[in-house]
């Protein structure tokens, strides 16, 4: 079997989409001139931080092409929705959003409505909302999302919905623009697409085959965002352990490797990375977690399960022993490390015992977080077609037992902090007091605390605090110290 060569978008065809920016601008100008009311426009992002990183891109995009960002979906005069298909609770919450969004362009034509992500793969879903969505006037997915301008500018001038969804592995894009939701935290992507073909999961057929983004491009992206005030990174990817493997012989490194460069960048303060998979992650990667100082001491490892007959019939390539020994591995090696992980509950074929093995992973592991969830049937994924599906009574049942052994243990985490000195990265001002500041520790847990002079400039910055206040289900609260 011959090697696929990865395909890079050449800048030249990415700077065509600036005839298309200007264009709308203008028109965006003297719709401000005619009325004194900008245009505005509305995202609403479902699923993963890449989905997140790529409304940041449209986002930028829309800002260039003088639209201002609505708070409201009602208000705004062009609303997307960037989709997710993982799960099938996030389609219904599509599908819904759409089905309001109706009445409001029959009180508005002029509302342009836009979706887009990974439900935009999958042809059925498209059908769909030809059929039963007239309303909506763009349709797009994942692989051509650079090519955002120039298929608003062609909705625009059409009556009918424009569907552009490429059937394709998708190509590594450089050079596009991120209207990022905080100055001092930004998402990177280090990778794209997905080879594993867990049976359950979607995202290799809506997101592509992997390709790795080569080591410079991401070098010089940190670089610039840390010279415009950045201090943390998430370097991003489906499966951040398989980084480097597509890259060209003169290019390639490794995820430990790339790390390690990071980590080198002055002025960044703090690295934390997702996704890791239990079957890639390597010991130099543990390894490069412990030497590196701004690598934080924080580890998302997905077991989706603790059953080695279920993750075998997951096709996860690894067993609950392997697991464990990773972790073990990783405890030994980085001094205070955290752990959050994602648990499926409910996978065609689980049985009592299936259930207790997750259990016993969560009580060994003690994981900070874990985002838990009900298994469902992804139409095209070897897992939908399984025999033994399970009932949604048992599947609840045996989910609630899960999440409240979860949420029971990382109280019990949370109050080993009690008067404990940690450094939080200073993100804001609380949400709910602004007379405190917000921000995280290292190991990713949300603080609240005060300060002497709640007007001091503290953004950005990193600081001691102590943690007054403990037994919290989500959060610490805490004084900071000098």
């Amino acid at each position: 079997m011959s090697k696929r060569k990865q395909v890079t978008v050449p800048m030249e065809k990415i700077k065509e989409q600036d005839k298309y920016i200007n264009e709308i601008k203008n028109e965006n100008e003297r719709y401000f001139h005619l009325t004194g009311k900008k245009k505005s426009y509305f995202i609403q992002t479902f699923g993963c931080q890449m989905n997140e990183h790529d409304s940041e891109k449209l986002g930028a995009m829309l800002n260039a092409m003088g639209y201002e960002p609505s708070l409201m979906a009602d208000n705004a005069d062009l609303i997307i929705y960037n989709t997710c298909a993982v799960r099938e609770n996030a389609e219904l919450k599509v599908y819904g959003n759409l089905g309001h969004l109706k009445l409001i362009k029959r009180r508005n034509p002029n509302l342009k409505i836009a979706v887009c992500g990974c439900m935009m793969q999958q042809p059925a879903i498209v059908k769909e909302i030809k059929a039963k969505y007239k309303h909506v006037d763009l349709v797009f997915g994942t692989h051509n999302l650079y090519k955002f301008p120039e298929l608003l500018s062609e909705s625009m001038s059409s009556d009918s919905i424009l569907i552009d969804v490429w059937d394709v592995d998708g190509e590594v894009v450089e050079g596009l623009r991120s209207d990022r939701k905080f100055e001092l935290k930004a998402f990177v992507n280090i990778m794209y697409g997905c080879n594993n073909f867990c049976t359950y999961c979607i995202v290799p057929y809506t997101r592509g085959r992997e390709r790795s983004r080569r080591p410079e491009d991401i070098i010089n992206e940190i670089k610039e965002l840390v010279a415009n005030g950045t201090k943390e990174v998430t370097l991003l990817g489906q499966n951040v352990d398989s980084y480097g493997k597509t890259l060209e012989e003169e290019d390639r490194m490794t995820f430990a490797e790339l790390l390690r460069a990071v980590n080198e960048i002055d002025g960044l303060e703090r690295i934390r990375f997702m996704t890791s998979h239990p079957k890639d992650i390597s010991d130099e990667v543990i390894y490069a977690m412990r030497d590196c100082d701004k690598v934080c001491e924080f580890l998302h490892l997905p077991v989706q399960c603790g059953s080695t007959k279920l993750l075998k019939k997951m096709n996860r390539h690894y067993s609950k022993e392997d697991y464990l020994r990773i972790v073990e591995k990783a405890k030994a090696e980085v001094p205070n490390i955290a752990f959050s992980t994602d648990i499926m509950v409910g996978f065609p074929g689980e049985t009592e015992e299936d259930v207790e093995d997750t259990l016993d992973v969560i009580r060994q592991v003690r994981y900070d977080n874990a985002f838990t969830f009900i298994y469902s049937k992804r139409t095209g994924t070897p897992a939908a077609k399984m025999e033994d599906q399970i009932p949604e009574d048992v599947k609840h049942k045996r989910f609630n037992r899960v999440l409240e052994l979860v949420n029971e243990i990382s109280k019990e985490n949370n109050t080993t902090h009690q008067d404990e000195v940690v450094e939080i990265l200073v993100e804001g001002k609380s949400k709910t007091d602004d007379t405190k500041f917000t921000g995280r520790t290292r190991q990713n847990k949300l603080v609240n605390f005060s300060v002497k002079n709640p007007d001091a400039d503290l953004i950005g910055k990193l600081v001691n605090v102590k943690i007054t206040e403990a037994a919290l289900s989500f959060s610490l609260n805490g004084e900071m110290v000098e």
